[in-house]
This record gives structure tokens, sequence and C-alpha cells, in this order.
């Protein structure tokens, strides 16, 4: 029996985390969760549901909210007669990262955006497992994060990085050339800049293969997720940055290969279906038996694969760049981006200004105020988060 923390347990992939555990209570049990406190009508079902120790709420001001819903919900779930009991309750933005700490088997951090740093550090401080969805933490927490980290100690609930884990396997580290990273391509794959000019939010949260939360939807027509996922490669599994290449894989089947030095390319391959790395990442090294289905080889298929047009979707390369230069850099690429995508989700910039800002951005923090690598720290860290948002804020209004 494996115990489970489960942080952001309201979004996609804490939804699906829970409903991969739903059906294997034998194997596992939910010891915590941790939400916004934006949707506390699912949270209530989720306590319900799942019985947690502890339950973690980011905003104070929903908490009265949360228990008088949890009161008539427990009401009929034999509350009255004892056979329900009231979580503790932990409130404000440092909850969830207390909740991280507690022992448990694994913490699946499920954040959202470079609010998942503390509470990845402090799971890994408290020699947890790290299921971690919360790309961001890693991305802008560098060497921090990783050094913080035994081996083995972070196990990569993406897709693409689980595709890199299985993939791995099949070699020693010494025999790997290259990280073949797939992307979609995302609902514009095919458009040039000119078609990009007037497409709208809607329009950019139409992804053709995966059903995602906002932020990550709008990342991935941009391919902004994508050079986060570049940057998260790289440090995973410590290759180097012009080793990590994209290819346009746009069926969704294949989540990424492994090239070795003797010309071998490893790909994993199933359905797009977030449950099978879930499943992974609560078991590994183990795999979850009928996690998800398989591909299925009884009907005509074909896989196509074509190289990234990095003049359209510049996105990824503004991230290699950010990661060679390291230190703060990669918080400002993530800041800017989240700041940028608030804006045009309100509609008060286009598209094509959100790799526009986030480049502007960069050039600006890399000219005045990055902090090397050897010189990072967390306060450092958040310092160049919150500037990158204040500059992409300016530069929004700037712009409207």
């Amino acid at each position: 029996m494996r115990t489970i923390v489960l942080l952001g347990s309201t979004g996609s992939i804490g939804t699906q985390t829970l409903d991969v555990i739903s059906t294997r209570r034998d194997q596992f049990r939910v010891i915590g969760l941790a939400a916004s406190g934006g949707n506390l009508e699912t949270l209530v079902a989720q306590i319900v549901e799942f019985r947690p120790q502890v339950v973690a709420l980011a905003k104070p001001s929903a908490a009265q909210e949360l228990q008088r819903l949890l009161y008539a919900a427990a009401d009929g779930h034999g509350w009255n007669q004892g056979d329900f009991a009231m979580p503790k309750l932990l409130l404000g933005p440092g909850a969830a990262t207390d909740l991280a700490a507690m022992q448990c088997d694994v913490v699946v951090n499920a954040i959202t955006g470079a609010a998942g740093l503390l509470p990845t550090l402090a799971a890994l401080g408290a020699g947890t497992t790290l299921a971690l969805a919360n790309k961001e933490s890693l991305v802008i927490g560098g060497r921090l994060v990783t050094g913080a980290a035994s081996p083995g100690q972070i196990v990569a609930v993406d897709s693409e990085h689980s595709a890199f884990a299985q993939a791995l396997r099949a070699g020693r580290a010494d025999e790997v050339r290259r990280l073949i990273l797939t992307a979609s391509g995302g609902p514009f794959r095919g458009r040039d800049r000119a078609e990009l000019e007037g497409v709208t939010p809607d329009d950019a949260m139409a992804h053709p293969t995966w059903a995602m939360g906002r932020v990550i939807t709008i990342n991935s027509s941009t391919l902004v997720n994508k050079g986060l996922e570049l940057l998260e490669a790289a440090l995973l599994y410590d290759v180097a940055l012009d080793d990590v290449v994209v290819t346009v894989h746009p069926q969704s089947i294949v989540h990424s290969m492994v090239e070795f030095q003797d010309g071998s390319t490893i790909a994993q391959a199933s359905p797009p279906d977030m449950r099978l790395p879930i499943g992974i990442a609560l078991t590994w090294p183990e795999r979850l038996a009928d996690a998800a289905r398989p591909c299925d080889w009884s009907t005509p298929a074909a896989w196509t694969f074509e190289p990234l047009d990095s003049d359209t979707f510049p996105a990824v390369e503004l991230a290699r760049s950010a990661g060679k230069a390291s230190g703060t850099a990669p918080a400002v690429y993530n800041s800017a981006n989240e700041a940028a995508v608030d804006a045009f989700c309100d509609g008060r910039i286009g598209f094509l200004d959100i790799t526009d800002i986030i480049a502007a951005c960069l050039d600006e923090h890399l000219a005045d105020g990055h902090v090397a690598d050897a010189d990072l720290t967390v306060d450092a860290v958040l310092a160049a988060d919150r500037w990158g948002r204040q500059r992409a804020a300016e530069l929004v209004e700037a712009r409207a």
C-alpha cells in the first residue's frame, strides 16, 4: 500500500491521478490533498471519497465555505455516526509546501506554475519520491532542485519525460546520443505567422489530441510548453540542451524517443492518455497493470514526423537560450509567459505577442539583473519570477 499526497488535486492531472487511484484502493491510499480553493465543490467530493487526513487550501478566504460544504456532504456519509472524520485543514500560500513535507510514499506535484517550486523542494527535503507534473518548479529551480534530489527521487509525470525514462532503460547513459522530444504541433500546426495574427483564446484552446487545463493548453499552442519540456528533459536526464531535439508528431502516439550511439532509436508509444504516465509515476520503477489502453494493432494507422517551424513558433529556441544562460533566466521565461497568457486570454494582447513579450523580457533580464547559476538561490529565483511577471505586465499595457 503506497500512501499518496496530491498537490493540485482539482486540476486536470490531479483529477486524473485520483481516477487512477479510485479503482486501486488496495494499492494506494490518499492521505493529503492540496488545492487552490477555486473549485471547492470538486475538492469536497474528493475529500468525501478519499478521506485524506490533511487538506491544504491556498486561499484562506475559502476556508469557511469549504467547511460549510464539507459538513453538508459529510452528513450524508456517516459523520454523525462517527464514520467520517474531518481532515486537518492547512491554510494559506504555504499550506501546500507544509503538506508536501508530510511523511508519505509519493508526493504528486500537479500544481500549475512557479507556485510549485517550494512544495517540490519540501518533498525532496523530506526524502519522498516526487511524481513531478509541475515542470515549472524544475525548470525555474534548476540546480537547486536537481541538487536537492537523490538519484531516482524525481519521477516525471509528463508523458514525454515518462517516455524518456522508459526508453532510457534500453541502454547505459554513456550510450545515449540524443533525446527526441515529440510535439503534437498544437492547433496551429502548419500555419505561418501571418495566419496567426487574429487567432483567439478559443482557437488556442482547441488542442487536437489532448484535453488539458487552460495554461498548459495555451502553452501547447505557442509551443512554450515544449520549450519548458526541453529544459525539463535536459535537467532530469543530464543531457546537453543541444542534444534535446524537437520533432512534430501530430498523432501524439509516440510520446518521445531516445537515440543511441549505435544509431538505434527507442520510442515509447501509446494512445494519448495521461493515466499511463501517472500510473508509472505512482509505482515507479514498476508498471501499473491496465493503467490505460494500448495501441490497437488491428486497424490501419499512420504515424508522421516533421521538423519544427521555429520561425513561426520561436518558443522552443527561446527556452533553449534561457537554459544555456541558466541561473534566473528560465524563471523569467516562465513568468513572462504566464503573465502574457493571462493577458491573451483576457483579450488584451494578440497571440503572437506572447512569445514577443517573453523574448523582450529575457533580453532585458540578461542585460541587467540576471543571477548566474553559481549564485542561484531560492530568493533569487522568486525575485526573477516576480520581475518577469511585472515586466511582462508593463509590456502588455504598452501594447494594449
